[in-house]
């Protein structure tokens, strides 16, 4: 079952985004099922956030889906290239988000290397937009709600001790200021997997 409305709709985008590792993206895209359990994500906390693209309070054609209720897509088109896969947390109208940075191939894997154009996918070094290309996420999954559409997020009952995810600095935002030191990245170690949940 896919996680729930109340999951996404808590006022904590740190919290939640520390919540995702484990959890587990599935797609069902021209007939193939997908998926990756998510073992790194990014928390941007809406228009207090300098790094966040709706920092204070603003509104584009782009970000509208930050401002829609938890528990949509978020999907953009970094530097005209890569299409990065954000989730958007908090009630309707606070533009909470958390870009989802790596995921471990879990269900389809020759499909997703297909879909990359990789021989070989390796776990430890798939940035977001290898990700979505692995998933066949892209800008047309932008707004999609991912509770009941064919990009969602369930618990597979993967358990991660909170004394193993790293929590650490953002990539790539040395605009953001003071706000690029904050510590809202979260990521656990892919060589870890296979013993903690078991695969």
């Amino acid at each position: 079952m896919p996680l729930s409305t109340d999951f996404y709709l808590r006022n904590n985008v740190i919290e939640i985004a520390k919540s995702l590792i484990g959890k587990v993206i599935i797609t069902k895209k021209d007939g193939y099922l997908t998926s990756g359990i998510i073992t790194e994500t990014e928390a941007y906390n809406g228009i207090k956030d300098k790094a966040s693209h709706a920092y204070g309070g603003k509104k584009t054609k782009r970000n509208q889906a930050m401002y829609m209720k938890g528990g949509h897509a978020y999907v953009y088109l970094c530097y005209g290239i890569h299409h990065l896969f954000n989730i958007v947390t908090n009630i309707e109208g606070i533009p909470d988000a958390i870009l989802v940075r790596a995921i471990y191939p879990l269900e389809g894997l020759e499909i997703m290397q297909h879909r990359a154009k990789m021989k070989k996918i390796n776990a430890n070094g798939v940035g977001p937009g290898k990700l979505t290309a692995m998933l066949s996420i892209t800008t047309n999954d932008n707004t999609k709600s991912l509770i009941n559409s064919d990009v969602i997020i369930e618990d597979y009952g993967f358990k991660v001790p909170d004394n193993q995810i790293i929590a650490t600095t953002r990539v790539g935002i040395d605009y953001a200021g003071e706000d690029a030191r904050l510590p809202y990245r979260f990521l656990f170690p892919h060589d870890k997997i296979n013993q903690l949940f078991k695969i």
